[in-house]
């Protein structure tokens, strides 16, 4: 067992609790804030402790890093539906950044000395340049991509000032599942192209919306650069790691595989791991989609041991669609 304890916030979500698994099977001691209002207490492995609180709590955040003992913090909470950031603007910069700033004081104030952010590729906004480095310019199109950057900013900010170092890893497209099937995402209502398409091979959905036909891709459909879960989790672990070893450092880093597939590149993968063929619905381009989005992530590579171990598109829709039905068995 490592020494100290991690603190992870929004552990009850669906990155949050897959981050909480690689954590203990890698050894750490975990303890897990989370306000429950759109994660599951169900969802936190039983080897975890559950505070449930929410970020801005300072009393009960302070409390659970002095019982725990906690050394490092991982911050996943937070509102991430892009759309309803834009028609509720101050939700977002109040669960992101107002939310995030009183994290991070906590964490000064009780001499944490390590934080690992859930950022976003949302802060590059549309890029000008594919495959997007995380030295490209940061211009977000929504208020959900700018209370991401926000954060960061305060985060440098705040690590120049304080004995404190942090990675930010910017997400590309999360998907898939635990393949033990432990976790998976639970979250009703969700937008991610992947868990709509299980979501509609298994009947909980008649069609899948396709928006946009006409980028400038091969297919006319968006590109995005799609992550397992468990990967991206795997890339936690190996980034605090790298923060404890090198105090001095911190790191903002792309979480990506450097290649995309197209929204119909993804549903021909589950049409043809379902054995059903989804019903799609061609609709209009959705503001600010950018045509692709794909990482760099030759600085993750070179930074951290991480290797992915599930980039097979089909593969990821597997794991999806097991926890889809296991889902189901769960809600039925």
């Amino acid at each position: 067992m490592r020494e100290g304890t991690v603190l992870v916030t929004g552990g009850a979500g669906y990155i949050g609790s897959h981050a909480v698994l690689a954590l203990l099977d890698a050894g750490w001691k975990v303890v897990v804030v989370d306000n429950l209002v759109t994660g599951f207490d169900w969802a936190v492995d039983r080897r975890a402790a559950l505070v449930v609180a929410s970020i801005e709590d300072d009393a009960a955040v302070r409390a659970a890093i002095r019982d725990h003992k906690v050394i490092a913090i991982m911050h996943f909470a937070g509102s991430v539906v892009v759309p309803e950031s834009v028609s509720d603007p101050l939700k977002y910069y109040r669960n992101n950044t107002a939310a995030s700033r009183s994290l991070i004081e906590s964490a000064v104030a009780e001499g944490v000395k390590h934080f690992i952010f859930s950022s976003t590729a949302a802060t590059y906004g549309i890029p000008e340049v594919v495959p997007v480095r995380e030295d490209s310019p940061k211009l977000p199109i929504n208020p959900y991509g700018m209370s991401k950057l926000m954060t960061e900013i305060m985060l440098k900010d705040v690590a120049a000032a304080h004995p404190i170092n942090y990675a930010a890893l910017r997400y590309f497209n999360v998907a898939g599942a635990d393949p033990q099937g432990r976790s998976g995402q639970s979250t009703a209502g969700a937008t991610h192209l992947i868990k709509v398409a299980v979501e509609a091979a298994t009947g909980k959905r008649a069609s899948v919306g396709v928006f946009g036909t006409d980028f400038d891709t091969p297919d006319g459909t968006g590109v995005r650069d799609y992550i397992h879960v468990s990967d991206l989790a795997a890339a936690h672990v190996d980034a605090l790691d790298l923060l404890i070893a090198r105090p001095s450092e911190s790191h903002t880093l792309n979480a990506g595989y450097g290649r995309g597939f197209s929204v119909l590149q993804v549903l021909d993968a589950v049409d043809r791991v379902t054995n059903v063929t989804i019903e799609r619905k061609l609709e209009g381009r959705r503001a600010g989609d950018p045509d692709a989005l794909i990482a760099d992530n030759s600085a993750i590579l070179a930074a951290l041991p991480w290797r992915p171990k599930h980039d097979d598109l089909e593969g990821i829709v597997k794991d999806a669609l097991a926890w889809e039905r296991k889902l189901a068995e769960r809600q039925g």
